[in-house]
């Protein structure tokens, strides 16, 4: 589950936005990057320390602008970008309550969970939590739940930092709440999948209006 579940929402869910005719009114480039080697660190060639999320975005600007590169297209290009880091999300377990923060424990099958880490493990900041909170609303889901590890204790990281650190583009740090990660009794809800397509179906769908009416 961890990560195969969010490689096919996202994917399902780009297909299901461009079925739906979303490229007719679409004003941003949709792509989905799936990266190797994020749980030994991320640093290879084809992992999500490399230049490629960089590049993407400089090759984009400059194909759409005729060819040219344009240095400031491009700064403006990361300015508006925005990066789901969709990793999955540890569920509250009853065996380990003790180690979440006590106002922030996942449960399975009540919605996605946006991740936040006082020490930068995850991307998640003030703004970029509201944009997927208000794409989740814009989809009926149930709200966007929440976790944090206690501070006494050690925290994973994900590529979101990864990214951002290297392009200057907005991320924000997610997934479906399961239990057991990384073991061979992975489990989730089944409620969480289509929690999580319905809400990459608004983000795709809804990320340019809601990014718009926060600046404003």
């Amino acid at each position: 589950l961890d990560n195969l579940a969010s490689c096919f929402l996202a994917l399902r869910g780009l297909v299901e936005h461009v079925d739906g005719s979303g490229l007719e009114t679409d004003e941003d480039i949709s792509l989905i990057a799936l990266f190797d080697h994020e749980e030994v660190g991320s640093s290879s060639i084809t992992g999500a320390g490399s230049p490629i999320m960089g590049e993407a975005v400089q090759r984009i600007s400059s194909a759409l602008n005729a060819g040219e590169t344009n240095p400031d297209l491009y700064a403006s290009a990361l300015a508006k970008s925005f990066v789901l880091s969709v990793d999955q999300a540890h569920a509250v377990h009853p065996n380990y309550a003790s180690k979440h923060e006590k106002g922030h424990m996942p449960k399975m099958n009540q919605g996605m969970v946006i991740k936040r880490n006082a020490n930068q493990r995850y991307a998640t900041n003030g703004i970029t939590g509201l944009i997927v909170r208000e794409a989740a609303r814009l989809a009926g889901l149930p709200p966007i739940q929440e976790f944090v590890l206690r501070n006494d204790c050690g925290c994973g990281s994900t590529i979101g930092p990864i990214i951002s650190t290297a392009t200057g583009i907005r991320a924000i740090d997610m997934g479906c709440p399961q239990l057991s990660m990384h073991s061979i009794r992975e489990t989730m809800g089944v409620a969480d999948l289509s929690h999580g397509l319905a809400l990459f179906r608004s983000f795709y769908k809804n990320f340019r209006d809601i990014d718009e009416s926060i600046s404003q």
